[in-house]
């Protein structure tokens, strides 16, 4: 367990500036919507949003914010443009064009077409009359649904609430079960300042927990095991998920199995984490409590 001191920090004692990247640095990394708009006369504009995410399945329904700029609190295009035309088609961000994307976060003055300033292509949508970006793998076609003011001020944030009317998908997305393949998608996160991640290859795990069934938990750990010194919170997180404590038949069956003595202590939770690393948690879960009773039918009832 990592124990360190705590700082104690207020946004109304910090300036703007420094409560945002104390926010975008903690909260991340953050998807990225690549959002292209029209204005009142047609012209384009493209821009990323990293205050982004999915917030509704039925309906779709995505939703950014855009962050009012200086004292006076100015709208960026894209919110001038969504107030007045109501539609968007908001992109994903790639590792193939995260550079191309940084170009398009410039604040050119209105009227400039971010995909020319970029060299993205623009292509036609089916529904709304903002392009979409063809170098990205996916596109969402939106409608407006709402924008929700949290101030007018400069750092006041305006959520964009949009609804998705029409989705298009590269085929290169899906894997053999017809779900996306987050190697393939290879999507890019934003974290604070210049810093970036990219969501694929070894940055990708893969934790399994079926939230639909109710697993022992913490408390139900032995409690050598609840402060062993050598086990992660991680690994502690594995055995607590376990939807059943081992029964003393199988406890029984692994003694016989390992013969006496049977490891204790630090060797046995080292062989426990070996468990984990090799992706057997029934194992682990009933080396976990191997020096629990011996059994008997009071105990097991």
């Amino acid at each position: 367990m990592i124990q360190s001191t705590m700082r104690r920090l207020a946004p109304n004692g910090k300036s703007p500036g420094d409560m945002h990247q104390l926010l975008v640095g903690t909260v991340a990394p953050r998807p990225i919507a690549f959002v292209s708009t029209l204005d009142a006369n047609g012209n384009a504009n493209l821009a990323p949003y990293s205050f982004f995410n999915v917030v509704s399945t039925q309906p779709a329904m995505l939703a950014f914010a855009p962050v009012l700029r200086g004292s006076d609190g100015t709208a960026k295009d894209t919110l001038q443009n969504l107030r007045e035309t109501k539609e968007a088609v908001i992109n994903v961000v790639t590792e193939p064009i995260v550079r191309q994307m940084a170009v398009t976060s410039i604040q050119y003055p209105p009227g400039v077409d971010e995909f020319t300033k970029s060299g993205l292509t623009p292509i036609p949508s089916e529904l709304v009359k903002p392009a979409r970006v063809k170098e990205s793998p996916v596109h969402f076609e939106c409608t407006l649904h709402d924008i929700i003011s949290f101030g007018d001020k400069g750092g006041a944030g305006q959520l964009v609430i949009c609804r998705v009317e029409l989705m298009h998908l590269a085929d290169r997305i899906f894997d053999e079960k017809d779900r996306i393949d987050p190697h393939q998608i290879d999507l890019m996160g934003r974290m604070g300042r210049a810093f970036y991640t990219r969501a694929s290859g070894d940055a990708i795990h893969r934790i399994y927990q079926a939230s639909n069934k109710l697993s022992i938990g913490y408390e139900a750990l032995p409690e050598t095991i609840r402060h062993s010194s050598v086990l992660t919170g991680n690994e502690l997180g594995q055995l607590a998920g376990l939807h059943e404590r081992p029964s003393f038949q199988k406890l029984d069956e692994l003694r016989k199995d390992i013969g006496e003595p049977f490891p204790k202590g630090e060797a046995l939770h080292l062989r426990i984490r070996e468990a984990l690393i090799q992706g057997d948690l029934e194992l682990a879960g009933q080396l976990a409590f191997l020096e629990t009773s011996e059994n008997s039918e009071t105990e097991e009832t």
